[in-house]
């Protein structure tokens, strides 16, 4: 039955390989179990139900691709798309979190339309390679700063707006965990952040600085504090239209750019280099966003980190099957994940931070014309505290000097309707 379905001989796999291609993807990516949670906390949003409902939506949106369209693909809430939804939405303008997972529900299920229509696709192939390569490297940026704030080693100043902060046990600890990070990393182990997560958290019991947990295992908690309270209604302000777009570009390429890399390092491209049911794929990432706001999470995306998965042999969606079990199970531990301090977190949020600046290399500093707007995008992301606000001045910089040198016509129209939507978002 499974061959049938999942085709494993045919794709050079068996039940064991695909076991442990599964089991090591999760161990990559089980991070977001910690991290999200302490990341939407921040909202307001019930922490405990969070867990839950970050393992629940990472289980049925890994098992909802695997199983229609049979790749080895992890799907979780995206970092970086947390990050812009409490830091940049609630926190930053004030809005309710209700209202914030109704821009999260609009924006997928505009993102299904598209992907339905065929026009995702066009959408990433109009927008310029530096300014794509240049919002990664500023959500990265973006990410690192949120973690070195949760740890404490950049604090607020009155009179330089942030410093260095207090080196305390708590801070050195977090430090640690971040060098072990490194280290594990440049070994080859995998799970390196979620070793150090847990790792840091444990020595920090040891320590007396956090208590330890009263169990391991329990029943998972409700999901009923944040389940369908989403706020659809008050999401379709004007004012709130830049944010769709901008939830809805962020997830654009990224989760298109991680299926192309990861299918094609598992062999499903063809002899074009396209991906058979890439279709299924972007749908699943849709259909996943939509019921991932519909439970109680921010955006919902396919993550790189099932490429380690890819490396251990995985070639089909049983590799994400396994994957989705261990994320329903992980739901029974919540005590222990509920243990976890911030400063044990905030190592994982500047080791990915890390990992997303690795496009930097390849934008070309030399050319104002692509550099000017790249250098806008990733340094206003961290310094607005606002992915959107990035991206707005990034795409306006970039139409604005082709008009001026005269290239107007080098412009795609989806890219200058980009940068108008864009300048009336800054402007209103």
């Amino acid at each position: 039955m499974l061959e049938k379905f999942f085709h494993l001989h045919s794709r050079g796999s068996n039940l064991r390989t695909e076991a442990i291609a599964g089991a090591t993807t999760f161990l990559t990516g089980a991070y977001i179990v910690f991290v999200n949670p302490a990341i939407l906390g921040e909202t307001g949003m019930d922490r405990a139900a969070l867990t839950t409902v970050t393992c629940l939506v990472a289980a049925l949106a890994t098992l909802l691709i695997a199983l229609w369209a049979n790749v080895p693909l992890m799907m979780a809430p995206g970092m970086g798309l947390n990050a812009f939804f409490a830091y940049t939405l609630v926190l930053g303008e004030g809005l309710p979190w209700q209202t914030a997972l109704g821009v999260v529900f609009l924006s997928g299920a505009f993102f299904l339309v598209l992907t339905l229509l065929g026009v995702r696709e066009r959408l990433v192939q109009a927008i310029p390679a530096s300014l794509r390569l240049a919002t990664s490297v500023g959500i990265g940026l973006f990410i690192a700063f949120i973690g070195m704030q949760n740890l404490g080693l950049v604090v607020q100043s009155e009179a330089v707006l942030v410093q260095l902060g207090s080196l305390t046990p708590e801070v050195l600890l977090g430090l640690g965990g971040l060098l072990g990070i490194a280290l594990l990393e440049r070994l080859h182990v995998r799970g390196s952040i979620l070793i150090a997560i847990l790792g840091t958290a444990v020595a920090g019991m040891l320590f007396g600085l956090t208590p330890f947990p009263e169990s391991i295992v329990a029943p998972p908690p409700s999901i009923t504090p944040l389940a369908f309270s989403l706020d659809i209604w008050g999401a379709m302000k004007i004012s709130l239209w830049a944010s769709i777009f901008s939830f809805m570009f962020v997830d654009l390429f990224d989760s298109l750019g991680t299926m192309l890399a990861v299918c094609r390092e598992a062999g499903l491209s063809d002899r074009e280099g396209r991906i058979p049911g890439l279709s299924r794929m972007l749908t699943a990432d849709a259909l996943a966003t939509v019921g991932g706001a519909l439970l109680g999470t921010s955006t919902t995306t396919a993550y790189v980190e099932s490429a380690s998965g890819v490396a251990d042999g995985g070639r089909t969606g049983l590799t994400s099957v396994f994957t989705a079990l261990l994320f329903f199970l992980a739901a029974f531990f919540t005590p222990l994940i509920a243990a976890v301090p911030s400063y044990a977190t905030a190592p994982a949020l500047m080791a990915v931070g890390l990992f997303m600046m690795r496009g930097i290399g390849q934008i070309d500093f030399y050319d104002f014309e692509e550099s000017l707007p790249a250098f806008l995008t990733l340094i206003l992301m961290p310094l607005t505290y606002s992915i959107a606000t990035g991206l707005a001045f990034g795409f306006v910089s970039f139409v604005l000097l082709k008009i001026c040198l005269g290239k107007w016509h080098s412009c795609d129209p989806f890219l200058m309707a980009a940068a108008l939507l864009s300048l009336i978002s800054l402007l209103v």
